[in-house]
């Protein structure tokens, strides 16, 4: 679920960094949004990033 339907974009992982430098592990989510599309003149429901959601209203 937790993927984009364009790009494909998904969760990556790095480090929370406190003050004393400890470095322990975190996620990075990507800003996925529920989108109603209209492919081929039909409605379709997507889950996509916010990049892809700005990128598909350019272009249209």
């Amino acid at each position: 679920m937790a993927k984009c339907a364009h790009c494909g974009k998904t969760t990556t992982f790095g480090h929370n960094v406190s003050f004393s430098m400890r470095a322990t592990n975190r996620p990075f989510h990507p800003n996925l949004q529920k989108v109603t599309l209209i492919e081929k003149g039909r409605k379709v429901k997507k889950v996509l990033c916010a990049k892809c959601i700005r990128t598909l209203v350019k272009t249209a």
